[in-house]
């Protein structure tokens, strides 16, 4: 079974510059950036079978790590706006 990567540069590819310049300077961005980062290689760790920790814990991974995904996509969006 292949696994799909979540990365945030995989997952927006078209906001490869901005997540980068955003990264370096905006502390909230970089803080959540990390935070997406630490779930998304965890959720790879229990998928590959590394980890194994029960279904309901890895929902619960999951749907954080799509609220962060959310939240640095509008503030992605929100500088493009301003820009």
């Amino acid at each position: 079974m292949t696994l799909e990567k979540h990365d945030l540069i995989h997952e927006l590819p078209e906001y490869r510059d901005q997540i980068r310049d955003m990264k370096m300077n905006n502390a909230h961005f970089a803080k959540l950036f990390e935070a997406y980062h630490e779930v998304d290689h965890e959720i790879h760790r229990i998928e590959t079978g590394v980890e194994t920790p029960t279904d309901e814990y890895l929902e619960g991974r999951k749907v954080n790590r799509l609220k962060l995904k959310d939240e640095l996509f509008q503030m992605l969006k929100n500088a493009e706006a301003t820009a």
